[in-house]
């Protein structure tokens, strides 16, 4: 029988990124109904269509961007981009579009030209922005062996074609640092993930090249190109620090961040440092999750569909918990205080950033 709460997380796909569900702990009552502040879930993965999902969304006054992840192996590349085209024709008023980039065939002269064109055709239909993952740096290599990392040269027409068509990008370089970490702690934030994608602990693998050198190739793109907007996804990578995420965007007034599958390294910080940080930076976070679905649900029985249904609920509802209440919460494992921004914030990080980042008003 297939797992009616599978959908949670792109386990395999996401490296590190994926949250176990949030368990929690209430300490007191909501001050703001969530339903009266506009969202946008900056970073969602819903692959294939649900029944529920347009009215739960009107629930929740929430719209998604669905961001494209090209994922590499043996076999190819493999997208979604065709699936989230379904779904934004058949739920515009809900999902918006991101397409996605792979340095796979950078060696090939024409590699930027192809690309350039297949972009154009995908902006077209709807992309509002362009995702890199974590191939740079950490998977993708060239003729010559080299793993391929975000500022090398020949991807620089790319940039260039987005800054001129107005078109951000959202950067997942890297992955926490606990990658590089020994696997041997269960209350790591991204103990699970990794036990279950080895192939992503870096620890284990010494020819991925080290977290300081991906980071610093991340910084030098962004600084080599200051006219193009970024959002940097997963805290930019720097999830476990909110000082390092903070002296970036003091260092680059072209970039934003938001924590999709972070809230766990959020949540082991202190919770009066955090909301401090989410406060100076309003203007420069936005919300995102990383929730979505990557299995249909085809022979799926009501009782299945109405679990997932509200596992999804909860799961937003416990993070809607920590932005805006000073609740007792456990995240990944992490005792935590909500951080209970204020309205003011809360209306920027979930809403306002993402619709002036995206062009959406």
């Amino acid at each position: 029988m297939k797992n009616a709460v599978s959908y949670l997380f792109l386990v395999f796909i996401l490296g590190a990124c994926s949250p176990a569900k949030e368990k929690t702990s209430s300490s007191q009552a909501e001050a703001i109904d969530q339903q009266t502040i506009r969202k946008i879930d900056v970073h969602a993965h819903y692959r294939y269509p649900r029944p529920y999902l347009p009215s739960f969304f009107q629930d929740w006054n929430m719209q998604a961007v669905l961001v494209d992840v090209a994922h590499e192996d043996t076999s190819g590349i493999d997208r979604s981009w065709e699936q989230y085209v379904d779904m934004n024709i058949e739920n515009p008023e809900v999902f918006y579009l991101c397409s996605s980039l792979v340095g796979a065939g950078i060696d090939d002269p024409y590699f930027a030209a192809k690309n350039i064109e297949r972009l154009k055709n995908e902006i077209a239909t709807g992309a509002k922005m362009v995702k890199v993952w974590k191939n740079f740096g950490m998977v993708t290599k060239d003729a010559a062996g080299n793993f391929i990392q975000i500022d090398d040269a020949r991807l620089q027409p790319v940039w260039d074609f987005l800054k001129e068509k107005g078109i951000p990008v959202m950067a997942h370089i890297g992955e926490p640092v606990q990658a590089w970490r020994p696997l041997d702690n269960p209350m790591n934030p991204h103990y699970e993930y990794y036990k279950n994608n080895p192939q992503y602990h870096a620890f284990a693998h010494p020819e991925i090249p080290s977290y300081e050198t991906i980071i610093a190739a991340r910084d030098r793109w962004i600084e080599a190109n200051p006219d193009l907007p970024i959002l940097c996804a997963h805290m930019g990578s720097m999830s476990h620090s909110v000082d390092m995420v903070a002296e970036r965007l003091d260092k680059y007034p072209n970039i934003m961040v938001e924590p999709a599958a972070r809230f766990g390294d959020l949540a082991s910080q202190n919770s009066d440092k955090v909301k401090a940080f989410y406060v100076k930076y309003q203007d420069r976070i936005m919300f995102g999750t990383d929730f979505g679905n990557y299995d249909p649900a085809e022979g799926w029985t009501a009782e299945q569909l109405d679990a997932e249904q509200k596992d999804l609920n909860a799961t937003y509802n416990d993070l809607w918990r920590y932005l805006s209440t000073t609740d007792s919460l456990v995240i990944r494992k992490q005792h935590t205080r909500g951080l209970g921004l204020p309205r003011e914030v809360l209306e920027k990080v979930y809403f306002q950033n993402a619709s002036n980042f995206l062009g959406l008003e």
